[in-house]
C-alpha cells in the first residue's frame, strides 16, 4: 500500500482505532570479546578479521559462555526492574540467513535470564508502567553488504566481524498506544542501560537496534488486531514515524474492506514508509532445541547479590536525590541526569563548589556551550569537575565577580589550569579594599557631576552607571556590593 493509500485514512478514521504497540530491543553488551569466544568486539576493524572457528561455526568448535556477558546482562535486567531467574538455558533458533555461518543462532527461548519487568514513562505529564516480558541473551549474526544491484558485475559481501557479538534483547509487552509512548519507552530505556555501562547503545554502530510490533484495534475492542513485526529501526526519528506509518497503513486497510496479515516489515526512511519483507514466524517455524553444547546457566544469589550492589545509582533515583538534597528544578535534575558522565561530573562540582545551584548553571551553560563548540565529551572537558566547584566558590565567597569569573573559566578551558592559578598569575583578583576602592569612586564623582546631581535630586537609579563606571575602571575586578556601598556614603 502506498502513500498515497495511507492518505486515505483520515484523521477521524485514525481516531477511530486503538494501536497497540510492543517493542523488541536488541543491545550489544559492552564486553571486550564475543559471548561465546575470544575474539574481540572492537567496531571497524577490517572485513572478516576478528573471527574464530567458534563464531564461524567451524565443525568441531565449542562455545565457552563469557562471565563478563551474562554480568552485564544480570545488570540490564536488574535495572529494568526485572526478576533474574537463578536457571536459564541457551538454544538454537535455526533460520538460514548468508551472514550466519552455522546456520542457526544461539539464543534463549523458554528459559531466558529475566523476566516479569517494568519501566515508567512519561508522556503530556501523565506516568504510565510498560510491562518488560522478558531479557534474554543471545549472539549476533554477521553483515551483509551489498553493492549497488545496478548491473550484472554488482555483488553482495558478507563480514563476519559482528558475528558472535554479545546481545541481550529485550521484550516488552504490548502496552504503549501511541508512537510517543514507544519514543519514551526507548529514550528511557537506552539512558538506564547507558547509565550503567552496560552498552554505549550508539544506534549509528548498531548496538542498539529496535523492531515494532503493530497492531491496531476499534476503541473498545478487547481482542489484539494482527499484528505486523517493522524491523531494523536504527534511529528514535524513524521508530516514530515507522509507528505512525504503519497505524495509518493498517486503518486504511481496514476501512477498505481488508485484512491485515501477520508478516515483517522494512522502513524506508527516504519514503517514509513500511514495505513488506517476509511473512512473519512463529516460535514453531525457528524448530528451537536446547543447545547441546551449553550447560545451563546457573546465577546463584551471591552471584547476584554481587553484580547488584556494583550497579550504580539509576538516572531516576539520581533525579530524585539531586531535587531533594541540592534543591534543583526537575528540568535542571533531568538535564544534568541525562548521561552518567554529566551527572558525576556535576556532583563532583557541586559538592567543592557549596553552592550546588550556581555549579548546576556553569555546568548547564558555560562548560556545555563550550564542550558543544568544540565537539568534545564532557569526560574529556579541559576543565576538571574540581576545578569548576573552586570557581564557583570563588565567585560565591565574593573573591571573584561572575564578569571576572567568565574570563578565567575561558583560560581555564584553554590551559586546563585551576583557577587560583590563573587569577594570581593574571592579577584578577577581586578589589575588596576601601581604601583602594576609594580613590576610584571620588574620581568617578568628579567626572560626572550631571549623574552625582541627579542621584542626590532623588534619581537613585543612577547609581548604576556610576557603579558601572567604577567597574569599568578596576576592569571588572572591583566588588559590586562594596563599590556599591561606598557610593552611596559618599553620595549620601
Amino acid at each position: 500500500m502506498s502513500s498515497s493509500a495511507i492518505a486515505a485514512a483520515t484523521p477521524e478514521m485514525i481516531a477511530r482505532y486503538e494501536p497497540v504497540i510492543g517493542l523488541e530491543v536488541h543491545v550489544q553488551l559492552a564486553t571486550s570479546t564475543k559471548i561465546f569466544c575470544g575474539c574481540p568486539t572492537g567496531f571497524g576493524a577490517p572485513p572478516n578479521t576478528n573471527v574464530c572457528p567458534v563464531c564461524l561455526g567451524l565443525p568441531g568448535a565449542l562455545p565457552v559462555l563469557s562471565r563478563e556477558a551474562v554480568e552485564l546482562a544480570i545488570k540490564g535486567s536488574l535495572a529494568l526492574n526485572c526478576e533474574v531467574r537463578p536457571r536459564s538455558r541457551f538454544a538454537r533458533k535455526n533460520y538460514f540467513y548468508p551472514d550466519l555461518p552455522k546456520g542457526y543462532q544461539i539464543s534463549q527461548y523458554d528459559e531466558p535470564v529475566a523476566e516479569h519487568g517494568w519501566l515508567d514513562i512519561t508522556v503530556d505529564g501523565v506516568t504510565k508502567r510498560i510491562g518488560v516480558t522478558r531479557v534474554h541473551m543471545e549472539d549476533d549474526a554477521g553483515k551483509s553488504v551489498h553493492d549497488g544491484f545496478k548491473d550484472s558485475d554488482d555483488y553482495s559481501y558478507v563480514d563476519l566481524n559482528r558475528s558472535g557479538t554479545p546481545l541481550i534483547e529485550i521484550v516488552s509487552e504490548p502496552d504503549m498506544r501511541s508512537a510517543d509512548e514507544a519514543h519514551a519507552y526507548l529514550t528511557e530505556l537506552k539512558q538506564r542501560i547507558q547509565f550503567i555501562e552496560v552498552s554505549t547503545c550508539d544506534m549509528e554502530k548498531g548496538h542498539l537496534r529496535c523492531d515494532a510490533n503493530v497492531s491496531v484495534r476499534l476503541k473498545g475492542a478487547e481482542k489484539f488486531g494482527t499484528r505486523a513485526e517493522v524491523k531494523n529501526l536504527n534511529s528514535f526519528r524513524f521508530l516514530k514515524q515507522a509507528i505512525d506509518f504503519e497505524v495509518a497503513r493498517q486503518v486504511a486497510l481496514l476501512e477498505s474492506g481488508g485484512r491485515i496479515v501477520q508478516e515483517t516489515r522494512l522502513y524506508n526512511p527516504d519514503r517514509e514508509e513500511t514495505f513488506s519483507m517476509r511473512s512473519k514466524e512463529d516460535a514453531h517455524d525457528y524448530r528451537y532445541f536446547p543447545e547441546p553444547d551449553l550447560v545451563p546457566l546457573r546465577i546463584s544469589e551471591k552471584w547476584l547479590s554481587d553484580v547488584r550492589s556494583s550497579m550504580p545509582e539509576l538516572p531516576g533515583t539520581k533525579r530524585a536525590r539531586f531535587i531533594g538534597e541540592f534543591g534543583l528544578s526537575e528540568y535542571d535534575a533531568d538535564v544534568l541526569t541525562a548521561e552518567r558522565a554529566t551527572a558525576e561530573y556535576f556532583e563532583t562540582a557541586a559538592g567543592i563548589s557549596g553552592n550546588p545551584k550556581m555549579a548546576a548553571n556553569w555546568v548547564m551553560g558555560d562548560l556545555m556551550a563550550m564542550l558543544k563548540a568544540e565537539s568534545m565529551d564532557i569526560s574529556l572537558s579541559p576543565v576538571s569537575a574540581a576545578h569548576l566547584g573552586e570557581l564557583v566558590k570563588l565567585i560565591a565567597s565574593g573573591e571573584i565577580s561572575g564578569k571576572i569569573a567568565k574570563e578565567v573559566f575561558s583560560k581555564m578551558f584553554s590551559t586546563g589550569d585551576a583557577p587560583a592559578s590563573i587569577i594570581e598569575r593574571e592579577g584578577l583578583k577581586q578589589i575588596s579594599d576601601t581604601g583602594a576602592l576609594e580613590k576610584i569612586i571620588a574620581d568617578v564623582i568628579e567626572a560626572n557631576p550631571k549623574q552625582v546631581e541627579q542621584y542626590r535630586g532623588g534619581k537613585t537609579t543612577v547609581i548604576n552607571f556610576l557603579v558601572g563606571q567604577a567597574m569599568k575602571a578596576t576592569r571588572g575586578q572591583a566588588n559590586v556590593g562594596v563599590v556599591t556601598e561606598l557610593f552611596k556614603q559618599k553620595l549620601g
